[in-house]
């Protein structure tokens, strides 16, 4: 059974949402999930798991949270490398950059991400969610 730590940060409820389908997506294969919020993990906490997925919305100016998950984010990066990861959030503007960026920093670090990100505009709908437990569910193979 793997180990699966489903990490985010939400403002709004929209990414907690994901989140919650992205667990249940990794709990319908199987795997042992774990969902935390941006300030309950920490780069320490990233060997205990088999795989992650980190959730956040865009914010500002198409940016990570700054006050709670990119600090969280950034400390776990230099343990990405080959780390099976998963990405996904909600947005209320923009056009995704801030999931292009985000992707690019994991691929700089060498991370493994098993899927394309799941990104959604507000409130995750009934396709969103489909796709979040797809994620999990991906995450968890």
């Amino acid at each position: 059974m793997s180990k699966i730590a489903v990490v985010y940060w939400s403002g709004t409820g929209n990414t907690q949402a994901m989140a919650a389908a992205v667990a249940a997506g990794a709990e319908e294969k199987g795997a042992e999930v774990k969902l935390l919020t941006a300030d309950s993990f920490e780069a320490g906490d990233m060997d205990a798991y088999d795989a992650i997925a980190f959730g956040c919305p865009a914010m500002g100016n198409e940016e990570l949270e700054d006050s709670e998950f990119a600090p969280m984010f950034s400390s776990c990066e230099a343990k990405l490398k080959g780390k099976r990861i998963a990405l996904f959030g909600s947005y209320g503007w923009g056009d995704g950059e801030w999931m292009r960026n985000w992707e690019e920093t994991c691929r700089s670090e060498s991370a493994n991400l098993v899927c394309d990100p799941v990104i959604c505009n507000e409130t995750p709908d009934e396709e969103a969610v489909a796709s979040c437990k797809a994620l999990g569910s991906t995450l968890a193979e």
